[in-house]
């Protein structure tokens, strides 16, 4: 495990660049924290550096957002917040996704925790003050 520090919104992109070399060779990364700590705003940062060409959002209300990139392919990006059932992940195709080989970035990840597949990255934001953010980054192999 590896703990990143960040002590300002402004040091964000360095804790994505941390986080993607750490991650790079995991396609899915689930992101953990409470509402608020930060999950979308570190994963515009990891968008950016990976060069995403499309606005990067939330997709709350989509579930699934897809992003291209200059450097990585397609990107997906989940928020499963307003899931009320798991069954509805498998009726939008996660595993598929999940499996496709490219990256995907999961939020609220633990509204379905059996369709995670055995290895991924996990790393769980912490909110300490106003911009203070501790960043703990596992990788999961089972």
């Amino acid at each position: 495990m590896k703990t990143i520090h960040c002590n300002h919104l402004n040091q964000i992109s360095n804790s994505a660049e941390l986080i993607i070399d750490l991650c790079r060779d995991l396609d899915v990364w689930v992101f953990k924290g409470e509402m608020g700590a930060g999950k979308t705003t570190l994963i515009k940062a990891i968008c950016n550096l990976l060069e995403v060409r499309d606005p990067v959002s939330s997709p709350t209300f989509s579930i699934v957002n897809e992003y291209a990139t200059d450097k990585a392919g397609i990107i997906y990006h989940f928020d499963f917040y307003r899931l009320e059932d798991p069954v509805e992940a498998i009726e939008i195709g996660v595993e598929e996704y999940f499996h496709s080989g490219n990256y995907c970035f999961v939020e609220w990840a633990e509204k379905i925790p059996s369709f995670l597949p055995e290895d991924f990255a996990l790393i769980e934001i912490e909110k300490r003050e106003e911009e203070i953010r501790h960043i703990s980054v596992k990788l999961i192999h089972q």
